[in-house]
C-alpha cells in the first residue's frame, strides 16, 4: 500500500450515458485537484452523470472527501439538488464506507456494491 494515486475514465451505456472515474491508492491534498478535475472536464465533455469507482483506494482523508463534494457540488444544478443523484459512488473497500459513513456525505451521495448495479441506477 503506498500513497500514490491512479485515476483513469471510461463511458458507459445504461439507461443514459455515465462517465466512470476510477479512483485507486490515497484521495488526498496531493490527489484532490486530479480528481476535481477529471470531474469538470467530464462535466465540459458533456457528461451528465458520473460514477466514482473506489475499488482500489487505500485511504481517503478530509481533502478526499472535500472534493467528492466539490464533484457533487459540478455536477448537481442548484436547482435540482437532492432530486436527481448526478454522481454515485461504487466498490468502496470497507475503510472507505466507514469514513464516508460517519461524515454523513452517503446521506446525499448513493453508494453501490456493483458497478453495474450504479450504471443501471442513472437515469434522467
Amino acid at each position: 500500500m503506498g500513497t500514490d494515486f491512479k485515476l483513469t475514465t471510461e463511458q458507459a451505456q445504461g439507461k443514459v450515458p455515465v462517465t466512470i472515474i476510477h479512483l485507486g491508492g490515497w484521495l488526498d491534498t496531493k490527489s484532490e485537484g486530479q480528481m476535481v478535475d477529471a470531474v469538470q472536464k467530464a462535466k465540459d465533455n458533456g457528461a451528465k452523470f458520473v460514477l466514482l469507482e473506489l475499488s482500489n483506494m487505500d485511504t481517503i482523508t478530509s481533502a478526499g472527501i472535500r472534493s467528492m463534494q466539490k464533484a457533487y457540488q459540478i455536477l448537481t444544478p442548484k436547482d435540482n439538488a437532492y432530486k436527481t443523484a448526478y454522481l454515485k459512488l461504487c466498490n468502496a473497500p470497507a475503510q472507505i464506507y466507514q469514513v464516508l459513513g460517519i461524515t454523513g456525505f452517503l446521506a446525499n451521495v448513493p453508494m453501490y456494491e456493483s458497478m453495474q448495479d450504479a450504471i443501471d441506477s442513472f437515469q434522467e
